[in-house]
Order: structure tokens, then sequence, then C-alpha cells
């Protein structure tokens, strides 16, 4: 007799055995893909382009985008047949002081008169090519997108149960036909907006044993069981850390009221100073890339620059009215 093994059984046990807790589900869902879609262009708001060349505006401005924030870094070089141009890669070797040295760029468009072999070119970084990256390390900033898209997954899925189980609704019990009829009876007319309903005094005792035939479970006051509130109170503080961690200032919607000037500024500073790193990094690289390629002019900005908003808060406007 020989036992059924389903198809891709190694696959499948590969997956499952390396997902602890395994009946957990965390990121293979709907709910999961949707926050990380969400939040990723969430993250692309925080950076703005100053300059950006013409060509690459539209949808390869988006495959730009998701080249840095997604690997973290891209390669900028000059080909015979594009031009000016970027693309994702892998980096190869190391020099002295453990920078990489190549870029292999894959894509079935390459060809063998490019200067490489058919799908693939080898480009030395600082002659053949640049490195324009968001972070020092060459790593882009998905996992913090993949982390907190799990705990907004998480969440999203407590906060739909609660909604549903939030849902008031009667459980009556009938000891016996005529009784359960009547009492649908009695809430069709309630339902139906009548201010009284009028039932027959025979309904009240049971004629075997004198006993009540209609029985009501009690749920309590719902009021106390609501937890749906804190719930979306929990999500927008999940939000508002990942805000953080990209460069848009928030303010703790459990502090709006009361919190003072010294305290927004320190949340203003703690909310960029991260973001701050990845436009450095991005302007350091860049100006690697213009050096190589003149004709190529890239500059980046915070969306947020509290240094900026001070700036201009400070300026005295000599045409204004009052």
């Amino acid at each position: 007799m020989s036992h059924y093994i389903p198809f891709n059984y190694e696959e499948l046990n590969l997956i499952e055995g390396t997902i602890f807790p395994s009946s957990v589900k965390n990121i293979n869902n709907r709910s999961f893909w949707f926050w990380e879609r969400a939040l990723f262009q969430r993250a692309c708001s925080a950076i703005l382009t100053e300059e950006f060349p013409e060509e690459w505006e539209g949808t390869i401005k988006d495959f730009f985008y998701y080249c840095i924030f997604a690997q973290g870094w891209t390669c900028i070089f000059n080909n015979p047949v594009f031009g000016d141009t970027f693309q994702p890669g892998t980096l190869s070797e190391r020099d002295w002081y453990y920078q990489p040295r190549y870029v292999l760029v894959q894509n079935p468009l390459i060809t063998e008169k490019m200067g490489g072999l058919a799908g693939g070119l080898k480009l030395e970084i600082g002659k053949d090519c640049q490195i324009l990256k968001l972070t020092p390390d060459f790593r882009g900033i998905w996992d913090i997108i993949s982390y907190y898209a799990e705990k907004l997954s998480l969440l999203d899925n407590a906060i739909n149960m609660s909604l549903i189980n939030s849902k008031f609704s009667w459980i009556l019990g009938a000891r016996n036909k005529t009784a359960g009829n009547a009492i649908k009876k009695i809430m069709d007319k309630v339902n139906a907006g009548e201010p009284f309903v009028v039932y027959d005094m025979k309904l009240t005792n049971d004629p075997t044993d004198k006993d009540s035939p209609f029985q009501f479970l009690d749920f309590g006051n719902l009021k106390e069981r609501y937890i749906t509130s804190q719930q979306l109170q929990d999500m927008q503080t999940i939000l508002n850390a990942f805000d953080c961690e990209i460069g848009i200032p928030t303010v703790p919607y459990q502090k709006k009221e009361r919190m003072v000037a010294s305290e927004a500024e320190s949340k203003q500073l703690d909310a960029t100073s991260r973001a701050s790193v990845w436009v450095d990094c991005l302007n350091s690289s860049a100006k690697k890339v213009m050096k190589l390629y003149p004709n190529i002019k890239l500059k980046f900005k915070l969306r947020y620059d509290p240094e900026r908003e001070e700036e201009d808060n400070g300026k005295t406007d000599i045409d204004r009215d009052v």
C-alpha cells in the first residue's frame, strides 16, 4: 500500500516547518500585502527629488524609487542603446575598504553588442558605472516596511474580529414551538418600529409546570466589552512609529493637546534623524554619479525638513497686512 505524498511535498514541508508558530500566518495573506504596499508608498512620499533627469520621469521614476527603497541602491551607467540609464544588480568583489568593486547587471535585453555577455554586464564601479545608494550599508528599507506591515496585519485581523463580536443580538430560548413563534412575531413587530407590542398573558406560564416558557441569555454590558476603539488607537500608534522611522513627523494622539514646544521639536528631530541619513547618503553618492556623468543631475531632499521649516518660520514677511 503506497502512501499519498502531495505534489511539492518537500517544498511545502520546508515552508511550514520554518514558520513558528506554524498555525499563525503573519505574512502570507492579503492584509499583509495591503499594508506592505501602503507603507512602501508612504515611505516614497518622505523623500523628494529636487533635481532629476527629465527622461526618467513617469513610470521610469516609479521603477527608480522601487530600486532605491527595496534594494537600497541602483547602478547608473551609460549604454550605447539606452543612453544614460540605471538598473538593479548584484555587487561583486571588494576593495581595500571592503567596498564593492563591480556590479553584475542582468537583463534579457542586454546583448553582446553592449560590451558584455548575452543577458548580463560586469561593470567596474567608478569607471563603467556609479552606485546611487539610499543607506550606508547598501540595504534598502524593505525590512522596516515588512516589520510594521506584519504588526498592522495582525492588528487588522483583530479589529475585524472585534467588529464582528461587538454586533448586538438577542439570544432567546423557547420551551416549545408555540412560544418560539410568539417570540419571532414579537421581535418582528419590535424591529418594524412599533411603539408597543401586545401578547397573550397565557404564554407567560407553561401549562405543565407553570414555569416561564422564555429564556434569555444575558451577555452583560456591551460597552464594557467593546475594545475596537482601543485597537484603532493602537493601529495609529504603529503607523506613527513607522512614520517616525521613515521621516514623517507625527504627534501621539494621547498628547496632542498638552505637548509643549520642546517636546514637539524633539519629536520632529527624532522622526527625521534616520531619513536625514538616507538623504545625505543619496546626495553624497549622487555627487559621484554626476562627476562621472555630468549630464545626469540628481539632488534629493526631505519632504518634512524641520531645519528648513524653522528657517521659513523665522523669515519676516514685509508685505503682510497684519
